[in-house]
C-alpha cells in the first residue's frame, strides 16, 4: 500500500511526545473508505484468518482494548491502519517498502498457492499485534516472532511507540526482519522504500539497546553475500548499511520515493544542506538521504500534518504552481496525493497521567485540503462523525465530506486554497483547545472510572464542532466550483 511515514522522537517534539504519523494511501485507481473504531476485548477474535493470505492463527487470551482505522468495506480484510491500545502503546502498520532480487532469492516472500495459506501482511498486523503488547519493544518482539513463524507476502515497515520510545521495524524477505530505535532527538522520513541506513549487529545480538533483528541475521547476511559494505582494515564487521544490503535504488525510487524524503528533510532541516544544488546526498533522486535527522526546532502536530500534506510547495515540482514546466510539475509523486485514505498521528504524552495521555489525530482523503480531528483513545467508542462510513456517499461521514471537498477544490486550487487554509487553522485550534480542556477536566476528577466517559464526551464535542466547520467549507468550495463550471453563462458575457 503506497504510504508516507514521519516519526518524531520525544526530544524532537514540542511537548515531549513521541509522534508516529503515517498516511495510508490506496493503490492507483482505487479508494478505500475508512472509519475509526474502538475494538473492545470482547470484540477481538480468538481465531483469526487472513483474507488475502488465507493463514489462520489462534490469538492469545486477554487482549487489550485498542483503536484502529479499518476499511469500511471489509471485503479485503481489516486493514487496521493505526491505533493505540489501553496500555498507551501505539502502532502504525504498514509502510510498504522495497527490496532487491538477492534478498527475495535468499528468503522468498510467502505466496498463497494451490489452497495453501500464505503469510500475513498489512491487512492483518494491527489486529495480530496491537492488542497484546505493553511497550514499543514488545511490539517489535511479537511481530518478529510472527514473521519468523508465519512469514509475510510483502515488504513492510512498521512503527511502535510508547511514552518513551519509537521503534521502527522493516521486513527483510519472507521471514527476516530488522528494527531500530529512533534517536530521541531525531525525526525519521519514510517513503515506500527500505530506509534504515546503519545497523549494529553486535547490539542486536547483545543488549538490543537500539537495534533488534532476526536471531540468524548475521548468518543470513554471510551465507547470501548481502552485506555490501566496503571496509577499511580494522573496521568493525558489526555495522552495515541495510539500505544497501536489503533495499533498492531503482529509477522508480528516484521518481516515486526519494523525492518525498528529500522534501520532508528540506522542510524540517532547511539550513542543514543546500537542498536545491543537486549535490549527492541532498537531491530529490538521491539514494543516500539520511534515514533520520535532527530538526532545527522542536516539531508539532501541525508540522507533521503539513509535511504529510505537502506537494513540493516552493519548488518547480509543485503540481499547483505556475513556476515549473509541465514536465517538472509532474516529475515526482507528491506526499499529499489524491489517493490518501487516512492520516493517523499517534501522540503519547508522557507528562500526563496514563488515563488521558494518548491522543490519535485522524484525517481522511487528500490531505492538502483536509484537517485532522483529535480523539482520546481511552474510550469505549469512537465519535460517530469519525466512525460512520458506508459505501454510499454521505455528508454524515467525515471521510466522504473530506473526499468531496478535496475533489471539488483540486480543480480550483488558487480560488479556494485561502479558505481551506483558514479552515485548517481554525479546526486545528479547535482540536488543541478541546484536548487542553479535556486534560484539565480529567485531571480535576476524583473518580478515575469517570475519565473514559468524559473523554468520550470531549471526542464527540470536538468532532461536532469540526463537523460544522467542515460543512461550511464544503458549501464555500461547492459555490466556487459551481461558479466556474464550463457551461456558465450570463447576459453580461455578451
Amino acid at each position: 500500500m503506497p504510504c508516507t511515514t514521519l516519526l518524531v522522537g520525544r526530544r524532537a517534539s514540542a511537548d515531549g511526545s513521541p509522534l508516529v504519523a503515517r498516511t495510508e494511501d490506496s493503490s492507483a485507481g482505487s479508494f478505500d473508505p475508512k472509519r475509526a473504531v474502538v475494538v473492545r476485548p470482547e470484540d477481538q477474535p480468538r481465531t483469526y484468518t487472513s483474507v488475502l493470505g488465507g493463514r489462520t492463527i489462534e490469538l492469545p487470551e486477554n487482549p487489550l482494548r485498542y483503536t484502529a482505522i479499518p476499511n469500511a468495506l471489509p471485503d479485503e480484510g481489516i486493514w487496521g491502519c493505526a491505533g493505540i491500545n489501553a496500555a498507551n502503546v501505539a502502532m502504525s502498520a504498514t509502510e510498504t517498502i522495497t527490496s532487491n532480487p538477492r534478498v527475495l532469492g535468499a528468503d522468498p516472500l510467502v505466496e498463497r498457492r494451490g489452497g495453501q495459506p500464505g503469510g500475513f501482511g498489512e491487512e492483518d498486523l494491527v489486529t495480530l499485534v496491537l492488542p497484546y503488547i505493553r511497550s514499543a519493544r514488545e511490539g517489535v518482539e511479537r511481530l518478529g516472532a510472527l514473521l519468523a513463524e508465519h512469514g509475510t507476502y510483502e515488504m513492510n515497515g512498521i512503527a511502535f511507540s510508547d511514552a518513551e520510545d519509537i521503534w521502527w521495524l522493516e521486513t527483510v524477505g519472507g521471514h527476516h526482519w530488522i528494527a531500530r530505535r529512533v534517536p530521541e532527538d531525531h525525526y525519521v522520513t519514510m517513503p515506500n522504500q527500505l530506509g534504515i541506513d546503519s545497523f549494529d549487529l553486535a547490539d542486536a545480538e547483545g543488549p538490543g539497546r537500539n537495534h533488534l533483528a532476526s536471531p540468524d541475521l548475521r548468518a543470513f547476511l554471510r551465507e547470501h553475500h548481502l552485506d555490501l559494505t566496503l571496509r577499511e582494515d580494522g573496521q568493525s564487521a558489526d555495522v552495515f548499511n541495510p539500505r544497501e544490503a536489503f533495499g533498492s535504488h531503482s529509477e522508480h525510487d528516484h521518481v516515486y520515493n526519494s523525492p518525498r524524503a528529500w522534501y520532508m528533510q528540506r522542510t524540517l532541516s532547511p539550513h542543514a544542506e543546500d537542498w536545491d544544488a543537486g549535490a549527492p546526498g541532498t537531491s530529490p533522486d538521491s539514494d543516500d538521504l539520511a534515514w533520520s535527522r535532527r530538526p532545527e526546532r522542536l516539531l508539532t502536530v501541525e508540522d507533521v500534518k503539513d509535511v504529510l500534506s505537502s506537494h513540493y510547495q516552493g519548488t518547480v515540482f509543485d503540481p499547483y504552481s505556475p513556476r515549473g514546466t509541465d514536465a517538472e510539475r509532474r516529475a515526482f509523486r507528491p506526499i499529499g496525493i489524491n489517493r490518501h485514505n487516512a492520516l493517523a498521528i499517534l501522540q503519547i504524552r508522557p507528562e500526563l497521567p496514563e488515563s488521558h495521555r494518548a491522543v490519535q489525530w485522524i484525517a481522511y482523503a487528500s490531505l492538502p485540503f483536509t484537517t485532522p480531528i483529535p480523539m482520546f483513545t481511552n474510550v469505549e467508542e469512537a465519535p460517530a462523525y469519525l466512525g460512520t462510513t458506508e459505501a454510499t456517499v454521505s455528508t454524515d461521514s467525515f471521510y466522504w465530506v473530506s473526499r468531496m471537498i478535496a475533489a471539488l477544490a483540486d480543480a480550483h486550487y488558487s480560488e479556494v486554497i485561502l479558505a481551506i487554509e483558514r479552515y485548517q487553522q481554525r479546526t486545528l485550534a479547535l482540536g488543541h483547545a478541546a484536548v487542553h480542556a479535556a486534560d484539565q477536566e480529567a485531571a480535576g476528577t476524583d473518580d478515575p472510572s469517570a475519565v473514559p466517559g468524559l473523554l468520550a464526551a470531549a471526542n464527540t464535542a470536538v468532532a461536532e464542532k469540526i463537523r460544522e466547520a467542515t460543512d461550511a467549507l464544503l458549501g464555500e468550495v461547492l459555490f466556487t466550483a459551481s461558479n466556474h463550471m464550463t457551461n456558465r453563462f450570463s447576459r453580461s458575457d455578451g
